[in-house]
C-alpha cells in the first residue's frame, strides 16, 4: 500500500491522537517508567508527523530529523532507565511523588 493512497490528514490525526495519549500519560501518571514510556510515545508521534510530511512534500529532510529524534529517544531511554534504577535503589520506589531527592 502506497503512502499516497492514504490522505495525509489520517496520518496527522493518528499522530495527534498518539501525542495526546502521551501527554495524558505524562500528566496523570506518577510511575516514572510509565512517564518515560509516554515521552517515547510523544516522540514517536512527532516522528510519524515528520515522515508523513517528508513523503507528502517529496523531501527527505523530515526523515533525517527522524533519525535525530530516534537518537535522542535512545539516549533518553538509557539515561532515564539509569536514573530510575538509581532512584529505586535509594528510595525503593519508582513513583515520582514519593521521591524527594531534590529537597535540601
Amino acid at each position: 500500500m502506497n503512502l499516497q493512497s492514504v490522505p495525509i490528514e489520517w496520518y496527522l490525526s493518528l499522530s495527534a491522537v498518539l501525542f495526546t495519549i502521551g501527554v495524558i500519560g505524562v500528566v496523570t501518571r506518577r510511575n516514572a517508567i510509565i512517564i518515560f514510556m509516554s515521552i517515547e510515545l510523544m516522540l514517536n508521534a512527532v516522528n510519524l508527523t515528520f515522515v508523513s510530511f517528508a513523503q507528502f512534500l517529496g523531501d527527505s529532510a523530515g526523515q533525517m530529523f527522524v533519525f535525530f529524534v530516534m537518537a535522542v529517544a535512545a539516549a533518553e531511554a538509557a539515561v532515564g532507565l539509569a536514573i530510575v534504577l538509581a532512584l529505586f535503589r535509594n528510595k525503593q520506589t519508582v513513583y515520582v511523588d514519593q521521591v524527594n531527592v531534590m529537597k535540601w
